[in-house]
């Protein structure tokens, strides 16, 4: 796996102050993504020992309230070998640190493959907040909080598991009128 950077005391992808992991790989190529420089998966720097020690450097400050997967796609289908030993270790290491994780997958697409996929089932078994789906450019909304587009939900994992039912973590609806999008 490789990344294209690790920013400390981040207070814009996640709540509290964070360390961003910035993964390099992405197969949904959204138009209008911020972030078009993550989508190559051979870009960037190796995830080495001494990147993943620089995120437990910061996980070990008491100001800091967890990790946050970004890029790219964390959960780009190369990325999730490594992503799954991470959030894993970061868990065991850190248990009252939060892990939130940006996709392009919405939640039930995960659940299907997630059935094939260990790895996957190993993120989703360590990772509290999941911001699901892709970017849809006629969607984007600024006053929503964390993410870009009015269709990205911002879910509770362990909950959504638990209930077998998808349970926001925090809920935009109220910030944007519905309305009905066909992307082509």
């Amino acid at each position: 796996m490789r990344y294209h950077n690790i920013t400390k005391a981040d207070m814009l992808n996640g709540e509290g102050l964070r360390v961003v992991l910035w993964v390099s790989g992405c197969s949904h190529a959204c138009n209008g993504c911020h972030n078009q420089i993550t989508w190559k998966a051979t870009d960037g720097l190796i995830f080495d020992s001494s990147a993943k020690q620089e995120i437990f450097e910061q996980l070990e400050n008491t100001w800091c309230s967890g990790l946050t997967l970004s890029g790219g796609d964390p959960l780009f289908i190369p990325n999730r070998e490594e992503i799954a030993k991470l959030v894993k270790e970061v868990k065991e290491k850190y248990p009252h640190k939060t892990i939130w994780c940006y996709t392009g997958y919405t939640f039930e697409e995960l659940m299907e493959q997630e059935k094939e996929d260990k790895n996957l089932q190993t993120i989703l078994q360590n990772i509290d907040v999941l911001l699901d789906g892709r970017f849809i450019l006629k969607l984007a909304n600024e006053k929503i909080h964390y993410v870009g587009s009015e269709n990205q939900r911002i879910i509770d994992v362990k909950e959504t598991l638990k209930k077998k039912k998808i349970k926001l973590y925090i809920d935009n609806s109220s910030l944007f009128e519905k309305k009905e999008v066909v992307e082509s």
